[in-house]
Parts: structure tokens; C-alpha cells; sequence
């Protein structure tokens, strides 16, 4: 590693682990990503593994670490409390917390959660990839992080005004592989975005008197008469669900301008695509590049401050 190391930043998720070390600019100085994502940690192993892989790129031992993602949950290393929207997102280090007896500083930061009756959600470390939006100079709109449960986040000047979370990704795992739908869903294909079926499939959701339970059978029985392939069924199953969410979002939020879509590959793709489908343009803007940037504004002000 060549370089003067300032911080270690590290996002933890439930299934995944990133590393980078940072000089005093924000440069990457080394990086390092396994799956040793939370769900695979008692709460008595974050520590060690952290450790081994800032030795594994010979990090000094008292470089200071901030994390964000799932290490804060309430089953993670240690938890830190969500901060209730509206929530500043260039504050939210303010409210990080450390470990006893880590050997060194470390940051765990915050989430996010809304308390609205009936609109009750929460994030951990889609916050910081907002964060990192402001860094980039992307302040206010409308943000949709796709993903398993993917999130669409109100920025007002830098402040989390709302946010909504659908579940539309484990529905498509959960329709394809337990129900009526594994029959025609094959397990080998994947939703394209290009797929007539897919656009099809979110015209159908965005009908006034659309009804998705009794629109999904139609998918099987496309199949048993014949008029459908498993390419299709996939690309139509996908474009009703996500064409559900678009729609909903849609009316709960009007977006005047563009849609910020956070994430890369096949799944921004598709959200991409259903947006386009819907009259909205989406601007794309990388996640992890984003949850970098917001880690190193909070190391910023962490380390200065400790």
C-alpha cells in the first residue's frame, strides 16, 4: 500500500463485506470484499474478522474505521439507534457508536427509520449511499435504490424527508421458486429489460383497475396454452411486479424531474427501463462509489473530532 492512510471505510450487509482504505483526499489506497456479511457472524466475531483483513492489507493498527450497513443492526456487532426522518444525512455521524474494546476507533454509524402511522420502514446503509449522493452534489429528489427490498428516498436539501420500501425483489424469488410460477418460471432464466414481456407486463401495471394477484395466474396459464416461453414468463413477472412499485411510487411521490436510480447491472436495468416505460427519465449513479463517498464525509468529521 503506498500512500498516507486516514480511515478505514467499510460497508457490512447481510451478506456481503467491503473494505477500503482511504488517504486524507478520499483516494483508494487499498480495497479488499468477502462474503463475510453479518448474517454469517455471531455478534462476538465482528471484531476478529474485522481485524484480519486490515491486517491482510497491512493497515496500521490505529487506523480509525467507520462502518455502515447491517454491523449496526440490532443483531449485528453493536447497534446504533435509527434517527427518525426528517433526518439530516450530513448529521447523521453524529449519532455513530463504538464498541468496547475493538483495539482501535471504530464508527459504527446509524440508520434511518419513520415512525409515520401506517407508513412505519427503515434503512441501514442505504442512507449512507444517499449521503454519499449529497457528496456528489445530488442533494434533492427522488431516489430508488433497487434491491431484494428496494427503497425510494425524498431528499430535500440534503434531508431524508420520506422514504418507502418495497419488497418487490423477494416477491419475484418467492413467486418463481415456491409457487404455481416455478413451472413456468424456469430457475436458469433471467427478467431481461428489452423482453417485449416485460414491457408488457408494466403497461398492465400501471392499468387504472389493475389487480396484480389476479393478473400473476395469467403468467402460468400463458404457458399451458402454449403462448408463452419460460423467457417470457420471467420477463413478464418482472415487469408486473416492478411495474407495480413504479406505479405506487408514482402516486405517492409525483416526481417532477428525474428519478435517481442508485445501483448497477441487471436490476438497475429493469428499474431503468419500467421508469422509461412510465414517462420518467432515470439518471443512473453508482452505489458503491456513492456509499464510499458517504463513509468518507463521516470519517471526516469522526476522525478530526476524536
Amino acid at each position: 500500500m503506498t500512500g498516507s492512510p486516514f480511515a478505514a471505510l467499510v460497508d457490512w450487509g447481510t451478506s456481503n463485506f467491503r473494505l477500503w482504505i482511504v488517504d486524507a483526499g478520499g483516494g483508494v489506497l487499498a480495497e479488499r470484499q468477502s462474503d463475510d456479511g453479518m448474517g454469517r457472524l455471531e455478534r462476538d466475531r465482528f471484531g476478529a474478522v474485522l481485524e484480519g483483513h486490515l491486517q491482510a492489507l497491512s493497515a496500521p493498527a490505529d487506523l480509525p474505521v467507520v462502518i455502515a450497513g447491517m454491523a449496526g443492526a440490532r443483531s449485528g456487532w453493536l447497534e446504533a439507534a435509527y434517527v427518525e426522518t426528517p433526518a439530516p444525512l450530513e448529521g447523521l455521524f453524529r449519532h455513530a457508536v463504538t464498541p468496547e474494546h475493538s483495539g482501535r476507533r471504530v464508527f459504527i454509524l446509524p440508520g434511518v427509520c419513520q415512525r409515520t402511522a401506517g407508513a412505519e420502514d427503515v434503512m441501514r446503509g442505504e442512507e449512507t449511499q444517499l449521503a454519499g449522493a449529497i457528496e456528489s452534489g445530488v442533494a434533492s429528489g427522488l431516489f430508488c435504490l433497487p434491491g431484494t427490498h428496494s427503497k425510494w428516498a425524498e431528499l430535500d436539501a440534503g434531508m431524508v424527508r420520506g422514504f418507502t420500501t418495497a419488497m418487490t425483489g423477494e416477491l419475484f424469488q418467492l413467486l418463481s421458486r415456491q409457487s404455481i410460477l416455478r413451472l413456468s418460471v424456469p430457475e436458469d432464466v433471467r427478467a431481461e429489460a428489452d423482453h417485449p414481456s416485460f414491457a408488457a407486463g408494466v403497461s398492465e401495471a400501471a392499468e387504472p383497475h389493475f389487480s396484480l394477484t389476479t393478473r400473476l395466474f395469467s403468467i402460468r396459464a400463458e404457458g399451458l396454452l402454449g403462448a408463452a416461453d419460460g423467457a417470457a414468463a420471467a420477463a413478464r413477472l418482472s415487469g408486473l411486479l416492478i411495474g407495480a412499485e413504479v406505479a405506487a411510487m408514482r402516486r405517492r411521490y409525483s416526481p417532477a424531474g428525474d428519478v435517481h436510480i442508485i445501483g448497477t447491472g441487471a436490476l438497475a436495468s429493469l428499474y431503468t427501463r419500467a421508469l422509461a416505460l412510465s414517462g420518467i427519465r432515470a439518471v443512473a449513479l453508482d452505489g458503491g462509489e456513492l456509499v464510499r463517498k458517504g463513509l468518507f464525509a463521516a470519517a471526516r468529521s469522526l476522525v478530526s473530532a476524536s
